[in-house]
């Protein structure tokens, strides 16, 4: 049987509200060591997505003459000035090869996880792909050496 998103996410998920400055959300993701943060509104409804990328360039940088400015991370800007409101999301029983093809097509290195109801419940990175390979990997090589016997 195929393995699952469910089976890789990581689930102890860090969001935002769409209302925090950009700033606080460049902390928070350092802090934290993570790249990539959802964000939720009132009713924990996944409204947007962030990354680091959108904190160090952000599509208004192409407008900014002045380079420095391109990297002034300030909470002058809210989390929803600079979010992705088109989310690429996975689902829990989504397969682990169907979750490759989404974040390759799609040159992401992660996605927020949804169950049945869509409610946010993990994320899946690329970092949790390399865990699933490395347990297929492993799985393959303990199958070889139980053939050899």
């Amino acid at each position: 049987m195929p393995a699952k998103v469910s089976e890789y996410m990581t689930a102890k998920v860090i969001s935002v509200k769409p209302d925090i400055g950009v700033r606080q959300a460049y902390f928070l993701m350092r802090d934290e060591a993570i790249r990539h943060l959802p964000v939720i509104d009132e009713e924990k409804s996944l409204i947007g997505f962030i990354s680091d990328r959108e904190l160090r360039r952000p599509n208004w940088a192409d407008e900014s003459p002045d380079i420095a400015h391109d990297y002034h991370v300030s909470d002058d800007l809210a989390v929803s000035d600079v979010m992705c409101t088109d989310v690429i999301h996975l689902n829990t029983y989504d397969t682990l090869t169907k979750a490759v093809g989404i974040l390759l097509d799609n040159k992401i290195t992660a996605a927020p996880v949804l169950d049945k109801n869509e409610d946010l419940v993990g994320m899946l990175s690329a970092v949790d792909l390399l865990a699933a390979f490395r347990d297929t990997l492993e799985a393959q090589k303990s199958a070889k050496k139980s053939s050899k016997r």
